[in-house]
């Protein structure tokens, strides 16, 4: 993806549209308008039957049923929907909710309001590697948990948790398990049935699709679930999310569903490979080391800490040549260290220094060579910058200083 010679390698913030995805939306802008709820004539029957379609693509993608696909504005949406739409729904039987305190902020900020209406949230911990400990997951679990919320793949560092042992627990435990997938649908195989979730979030905006458009999918049978309507306003997306459906968006979603389904698996092989040859240079850097699992983690995604440089300085000497994150885009306004991060116990210091590398589906083999003379001379420049770097080269031991 090329714009005056800049190198997007900030896929999991956001994916560029594909261009086979806007073709098959461009109709509904203007030549087919209608309103998918208005059943009185030609325009609004075209809009209800492409919203079938895409239901049914979005649904294949992870195999469940179409009815049990939400239509939402995005995954913030489908996360708030999902967390407070259950806690409301089942607060009779127990108001205890389970989550990480490496989840994207659309899960903890949802999860603090709820704690402020009543609910009881434990917030586990995660090991260095950024994985949940099973054991104390179920140990968590009382006979007021209602729900365990935990994301699928990490936005930041890409970890990929070990959803077929967590959805056994809460199986076992009689509990709803709920994941954000934002990261995950479209990137990796994703099948909540088969691994016992419940309810999922993701979004159209990764998985190459337009932004404003995502879903919840909630299981229909075995079990049956209910969660109660956020917003009010004639029934719609049965009687779980009114508002009139963003017909464009949702065509589109389903095209990004289809195009994600075939090309998976082939994208995903693609993308390791330059990531992993990514991956090798920069660690080639002296003092640079991995966040996160190495083993369990999705193919596109490296999230990397140069010792002795400051994250968001390094970024700054690419003069605008690169475009990464140093942490979620959701908290780029923030100068406080990436919670993620903070959550590996890694310290305040390396979750500075830290940077995420996320490519995709339009990520070139050049533009990686690219990326790493750019980021290599980049850190050289930085810890020339740096004394705290001089006193190590002399062997000082700095970081008990």
């Amino acid at each position: 993806m090329k714009q005056n010679n800049l190198i997007y390698l900030d896929y999991n913030a956001t994916t560029p549209t594909d261009p086979r995805v806007v073709d098959k939306m461009l109709p509904y802008f203007y030549e087919i308008p209608g309103n998918a709820a208005s059943r009185s004539h030609p325009f609004g029957w075209q809009a209800e039957e492409a919203v079938k379609i895409a239901r049914q693509q979005v649904a294949d993608l992870i195999q469940v049923e179409p009815k049990e696909i939400v239509f939402t504005s995005g995954a913030t949406e489908s996360d708030n929907l999902a967390l407070k739409g259950i806690f409301e729904m089942y607060h009779r039987s127990g108001n205890h909710i389970i989550t990480l305190k490496s989840e994207h902020k659309a899960v903890l900020d949802t999860c603090e309001k709820i704690e402020k209406i009543g609910g009881e949230v434990t917030y586990l911990d995660v090991n260095e590697r950024g994985m949940v400990n099973l054991e104390e997951l179920e140990n968590a679990i009382t006979d007021k948990t209602i729900l365990v919320s935990i994301m699928w793949a990490n936005n930041e560092i890409g970890v990929i948790q070990p959803m077929k042992a967590i959805g056994e627990i809460c199986q076992r435990k009689g509990v709803l398990f709920m994941s954000d997938a934002t990261q995950a649908v479209g990137k990796i195989h994703v099948n909540p049935k088969e691994i016992g979730v419940h309810l999922m979030a993701f979004a159209a905006h990764k998985m190459y699709g337009p932004k404003g458009v995502g879903a919840l999918y909630v299981s229909s049978k075995n079990p049956r679930v209910k969660v109660t309507e956020q917003i009010n306003g004639g029934g719609h997306e049965r009687e779980m999310r009114s508002g009139t459906l963003n017909v464009p968006g949702i065509v589109g979603f389903g095209a990004a569903a289809q195009i994600a389904k075939d090309e998976l698996e082939t994208e995903a092989e693609r993308l390791a490979v330059l990531r992993d040859r990514l991956e090798s240079e920069l660690l080639m850097i002296e003092e640079t080391y991995i966040n996160g699992d190495v083993e369990n983690r999705l193919p596109h995604v490296t999230n990397l800490a140069f010792k002795y440089v400051e994250g968001e300085g390094l970024m700054s000497t690419f003069n605008q040549s690169i475009a990464l994150a140093s942490g979620s885009a959701c908290t780029s306004a923030s100068i406080d260290p990436s919670h993620v991060l903070m959550a590996l116990g890694i310290g305040e210091d390396m979750a500075h220094s830290s940077i995420r590398f996320s490519l995709g589906r339009f990520t070139t083999e050049e533009e990686i060579e690219r990326a790493i003379d750019l980021v290599k001379t980049g850190v050289a420049k930085m810890r020339e910058r740096n004394p705290v770097w001089e006193m190590f080269k002399d062997g000082i031991d700095v970081d008990s200083l």
